[in-house]
């Protein structure tokens, strides 16, 4: 069968049936935002619709497609959770038996709003791969239809209609459309619309740094199946975009840019600042494409001013105990706080010269230390407005006796440090300092210290749940020199993603 051709696409996406369930969003001019980086800013406001994101687009348009004797046989679908709760909604409305299968890493908001629409909801795996993996067999097992999230026709066109409105609502000319990107069913769908009815736009993916199946592919100009994803955006953790998805984009897609977590934390309260709505991370994924494309323009000496950005706000099914998280790193996704470690003369008065040196800055985080009879070490965050005086600040600090290392991208010293500073000890011999991450799920701190055993003695641990991120844990082990070898083999064996932080400059002020 011959590969279809963006012109049909163009007819299927003219056709689709979206608007029996969902509805026309608005184009919202973000004013706060605009004003701040000196382009004009619009949020496509998916976030408004029933299930507070697009995908209900083409989750009906697929599903209205199916004939009556594959509806009465239900469908199966694998979903990190957006996906899941439109086809539950389209299967409600036209009578048809969906099971859902899901990571066991979904947010439970998603799971909830799935479950609220009569879906039988499985949970299997710790990504989307894992879940799709399950689903293809319970399709074959019960002859039941798959229904894709995104490597389909039918769902491509039915996210393209998000381009047409785009065009549609715009009142002036648009210069790029941001996108996030997960499978490709939304931006191979916009896209193929914006390409034939607007050449000269745009069109710009957004992808979290972690999981950046698209970016890749298009480098390396075949689809690349990632080995790990990061599912702090657990809207586009995927491991491989779609095939159909990708001979798309491959003709449509200008690039793919590649954002932070810390960036999207920024993100979601840029939206929230200026539409009083809390995104989901990869909601805000166009958000952060848009500041990290300029300020990558900028620094390449090529500054972009007065331009018409469109950002598509993709859902607002986020867990509330993240927000701590998000609130958390927000500000230095912003560059709007800095963290420092400062070492101080261990004598009467340096303590206070050091926080006249600080002068009005406004200080968000402070600990203090003793490290020995002459010398203290401070863990101190500080808020700016701007990326330069994080340099500015140190050179001060540097020049009035106080040792100063900047702490601000260290992610031992955001996660970890800065909610345990003061654990020092004396006398520990053979300790080595490991980060590990493992999907975060009821019962997963448990079963990394069951996977940790006995075989080596454990000196430092700390860990803090994030919501649906992954679990973090920043652990000391004392390794004799004898038993070398065999915990190599040890780590090799446990199978957590994991980092040596031993020479990390966090842990020799503050914990060693």
């Amino acid at each position: 069968m011959p590969a279809k051709t963006l012109v049909s696409y163009l007819t299927d996406i003219l056709n689709a049936r979206v608007y029996d369930v969902a509805r026309e969003t608005p184009l919202q001019h973000a004013r706060l935002l605009s004003a701040r980086l000196g382009n004009s800013v619009f949020l496509k406001r998916e976030d408004l619709q029933p299930v507070f994101c697009y995908k209900i687009r083409g989750a009906y348009n697929k599903m209205i497609s199916l004939s009556p004797e594959q509806r009465a046989k239900g469908v199966v679908v694998a979903s990190a959770g957006n996906h899941a709760i439109g086809v539950a909604l389209s299967a409600n409305k036209l009578g048809c038996k969906a099971i859902i299968v899901m990571p066991k890493t979904t947010p439970a908001v998603k799971i909830e709003a799935v479950e609220r629409w009569g879906a039988d909801v499985r949970l299997k795996g710790d990504s989307y791969d894992g879940a799709y993996e399950y689903a293809c067999e319970l399709s074959e097992k019960k002859n039941k239809l798959m229904i894709h999230p995104f490597d389909d026709p039918a769902i491509i066109a039915g996210q393209g209609t998000v381009g047409l409105e785009i065009m549609k609502q715009s009142e002036g000319p648009v210069d790029a459309v941001f996108l996030p990107v997960g499978g490709g069913g939304l931006i191979s769908g916009v896209s193929a619309y914006i390409k034939q009815v607007q050449p000269n736009v745009r069109v710009i993916g957004v992808e979290p740094e972690e999981s950046d199946a698209m970016y890749q592919s298009l480098q390396a100009d075949k689809r690349v199946k990632l080995k790990h994803v990061g599912i702090f955006a657990d809207g586009v953790a995927v491991k491989q975009v779609g095939k159909e998805n990708f001979r798309i984009c491959k003709q449509t897609v200008d690039e793919v840019v590649r954002v932070t977590t810390d960036e999207i934390c920024a993100a979601v309260k840029d939206t929230f600042e200026d539409t009083r709505t809390l995104v989901e991370p990869s909601g805000a994924l166009g958000v952060a494409g848009i500041k990290r494309w300029l300020q990558q323009a900028e620094a390449s000496g090529k500054p972009i001013s007065n331009q018409h950005l469109v950002a598509v706000s993709s859902g607002a099914n986020v867990n509330f105990d993240r927000l701590r998280h998000i609130s958390e790193r927000a500000e230095i996704g912003e560059r709007r706080e800095a963290i420092f470690a400062v070492t101080i003369p261990e004598k009467p008065g340096a303590f206070r010269r050091f926080c006249s040196v600080l002068g009005d800055r406004e200080v968000s985080e402070f600990n203090y230390r003793y490290a020995s009879e002459t010398e203290a070490h401070i863990f101190v965050g500080v808020q700016i407005k701007k990326q330069e005086e994080i340099s500015e600040l140190m050179e001060t600090l540097d020049s009035s006796g106080f040792t100063t290392q900047d702490l601000t991208d260290n992610e031992v010293a955001k996660i970890h440090a800065r909610h345990m500073v003061g654990g020092r000890v004396s006398g520990l011999e053979d300790e080595r300092i490991f980060s590990f991450e493992f999907p975060e799920r009821i019962g997963a701190l448990k079963n990394f210290l069951d996977q940790l055993g006995n075989q080596f003695n454990i000196s430092l641990f700390h860990y803090r749940n994030h919501g649906s991120d992954f679990g973090r844990v920043l652990c000391g082990i004392q390794v004799p020199k004898k038993d070398r070898k065999a915990f190599k083999q040890f780590l090799v064996e446990l199978g957590y993603s994991h980092k040596e932080e031993t020479d990390n400059p966090v842990y020799k002020l503050f914990l060693e």
